[in-house]
């Protein structure tokens, strides 16, 4: 795993939390995935919401100079994928977040808190 990745997870992150994401996870997948380094999973009230996190999180990384390798779920908003190559961010709504357990589905990933790195 490499700095960049932590640092595009910091930046992800800090993205997120700016637009009052809720319930922020920061999963390390690096030793147990080779798609990703990092997972970044929270929910947003509403499509507004979850619209803005999702574009937060493209600006900030874009004036760092990530450009995604792809987004998914624009249209919908109860799911938003940005992927990074690195870290993957997942936006959703509560009820989707729920339904899909991405936490669950990646228990065996590391849990990161980022406010301490």
């Amino acid at each position: 795993m490499s700095n960049k990745s932590l640092d595009m997870a910091k930046l992800a992150y800090k993205a997120m939390d700016d637009k009052l994401a809720k319930d922020i996870r920061v999963i390390d997948i690096s030793t147990i995935s080779i798609i990703a380094d990092y997972f970044l999973i929270c929910d947003g009230k509403n499509v507004n919401q979850i619209q803005a996190i999702a574009d937060n999180v493209e600006d900030s990384l874009a004036k760092a100079g990530y450009i995604p390798k792809s987004i998914e779920g624009r249209n919908n908003t109860s799911w938003i994928l940005l992927d990074y190559g690195d870290i993957i961010v997942h936006v959703f709504n509560s009820e989707d977040r729920g339904f899909y357990d991405l936490e669950r589905i990646w228990k065996d990933g590391k849990p990161v808190d980022i406010e301490t790195i």
